[in-house]
């Protein structure tokens, strides 16, 4: 009897939990969806860009969800399938979010073509459905300490030594949430006109100062200043290790995403190669600082 009542008291805690991380999750979609929900340029791109990149952008997020579920998703995940649960409900919030505020905003009209909502709400949920994911890291209250406390006991050997976290420790993962963290401020900014004016009105010389402060803030904000969850260097590991090993990589990373969003929404359509070069390096520079955070944040 005893043995059921905790059965059923145990179901009962999984199904709050399961719950509260719901309502984290469309809390994180509309604080992180909102500067581009509330983005004009975002509206119009839900009209013209051509459906077959908005399509591509929507395969490539399911992956990139599924991952990202597996490190912060609404409960602690074990499974892929799991992962893949969390990941479309995740995706379900941002449809869903994104539709609602649309509507309430005016920019989704009755008399609107049908395609023209869908490639709204489509370009709009990438961002919200991460924004969701993130809810859970960034608003876990007090029950996100309880969970971090019960995953503080798995992650202890029988001596009480703490175990490395696997995905915390994994480089390829340390490259995944730095792609996370530039793609999602890429999005906020790649649309607007001022990418395109900032790197046309820009000289070499300003490109190369670019660069350089792009990189210095990455490692500054990881290694040098002492945010929550600054990765310290051991005194016996040279300086250089995690410049060459963490920090241009990164770059290289946010570097790339930011070409892929620019191509994404159309931005390096009929231009030159030296114009398609500087416009990803102005885009860089915010993908860089959210690269750089995503690995303190998450």
């Amino acid at each position: 009897m005893n043995g059921a009542r905790a059965e059923r008291g145990n179901d009962v805690g999984e199904s709050r939990d399961f719950l509260i991380g719901l309502g984290r999750g469309a809390a994180g979609a509309m604080l992180f969806g909102i500067p581009m929900l509330m983005t004009m340029e975002l509206w119009q791109l839900g009209f013209y860009i051509e459906r077959w990149r908005l399509f591509l952008l929507l395969i490539v997020n399911i992956p990139l969800l599924i991952l990202l579920a597996h490190r912060i998703g609404f409960e602690r995940t074990s499974t892929a399938a799991e992962a893949c649960r969390d990941a479309i409900i995740a995706y379900g919030l941002g449809v869903l979010i994104s539709a609602a505020i649309l509507i309430m905003l005016g920019d989704i009209k009755p008399h609107m073509p049908l395609s023209e909502m869908l490639g709204k709400v489509a370009i709009q949920s990438v961002p919200a459905s991460i924004g969701a994911l993130l809810g859970r890291s960034q608003l876990g209250g007090q029950a996100g300490k309880d969970e971090d406390d019960g995953d503080g006991e798995k992650d202890q050997d029988e001596g009480g030594d703490a175990v490395p976290d696997e995905i915390s420790t994994s480089y390829s993962r340390e490259l995944f949430l730095m792609a996370v963290g530039a793609l999602f401020l890429n999005l906020n900014v790649a649309p607007t006109e001022e990418i395109i004016l900032i790197a046309y009105k820009m000289t070499p010389w300003h490109a190369l100062v670019m660069i350089g402060v792009s990189i210095a803030i990455m490692h500054g904000f990881v290694y040098a200043v002492a945010f929550k969850g600054t990765h310290e260097i051991p005194k016996e590991t040279p300086w250089w290790h995690a410049f060459f090993r963490f920090t241009l990589p990164g770059y290289l990373v946010a570097m790339l995403i930011s070409f892929y969003v620019l191509w994404t929404f159309g931005r390096l359509d009929d231009t030159a190669p030296t114009q398609m070069l500087m416009s990803a390096i102005v885009l860089a520079f915010p993908g860089a600082i959210g690269a750089a955070a995503a690995r303190l944040i998450l």
